[in-house]
């Protein structure tokens, strides 16, 4: 298969701190979170993932053109210096051979750009009384790096494991070279859960450090349309898809 990048900044992927990468899935936390935080920062962005295993619906844009299926990148610039690269889109492929060569395409071109770190940003189904969020490493080296940090890193969730293009990812950066997490807030389960993806940014912008905007539910627009969205019911649809009970799309 083939990955096109389509670069709109010539400068798109240089001096990269960080990327944050999430998809649509359990609660919608991960990508609901990336939206926030883009609107909060006022992200720009500057290249599109193409790849031909996602479906092939195109869309209007912003700008009312139609776009090809992509995951867009967006580029935030922090007052203190910091570059932060975000990643998400639409959907996935749904072949698990088409998500795995997109994800290592992925991982190839931002190894390639000397990009040090991935975060996968997404939702762990809990109790409605279970508000956390933490992260679960991928190599050992970099848990004891992130505990000596103070970063709250799991041993034993999930417990069922994950599946789908976010989880490979994570797990798969580290042969890239890439140190990688995959940071996570507990959520019912319902689409739009923007509480867990608010404390899911709380959680990563103070366990490393990135010195962003993070959205106020007062300013943020797109935070209110979430709220007005999220439905009461509690129902997990992305769970009735999975292949394996056990585990989830994350």
């Amino acid at each position: 298969m083939t990955l096109f990048i389509d670069a709109l900044d010539k400068n798109a992927f240089s001096k990269v701190d960080i990327v944050l990468f999430a998809l649509p899935g359990v609660g919608d936390v991960g990508k609901n979170a990336i939206e926030l935080l883009n609107e909060a920062n006022k992200a720009v962005t500057v290249a599109r993932y193409i790849h031909p295993g996602l479906t092939p619906l195109a869309r209007l844009d912003g700008d009312g053109l139609l776009a090809p299926p992509h995951l867009a990148v967006n580029r935030i610039e922090t007052e203190q210096g910091k570059t932060i690269l975000t990643i998400t889109g639409r959907g996935q492929p749904s072949e698990s051979y088409l998500q795995h060569d997109f994800s290592t395409e992925l991982l190839k071109h931002v190894a390639d750009n000397n990009i040090g770190e991935i975060i996968v940003l997404a939702g762990l189904m809990s109790a409605p009384e279970v508000k956390e969020a933490f992260a679960v490493a991928t190599s050992s080296h970099h848990r004891v790096n992130l505990e000596q940090r103070g970063v709250d890193v799991r041993r034993d969730q999930p417990s069922g494991g994950a599946i789908g293009m976010s989880a490979l990812v994570a797990s798969l950066a580290p042969l890239f070279g890439l140190d990688s997490v995959c940071a996570m807030a507990t959520t019912v389960g319902a689409s739009g859960d923007v509480h867990a993806s608010l404390r899911l940014l709380e959680f990563v912008s103070k366990g490393w450090d990135l010195d962003v905007m993070l959205p106020e539910d007062a300013t943020s627009a797109l935070l209110s349309k979430l709220n007005e969205l999220a439905p009461s019911a509690n129902t997990d649809h992305v769970r009735e898809l999975m292949e394996e009970p056990d585990a989830f799309y994350i």
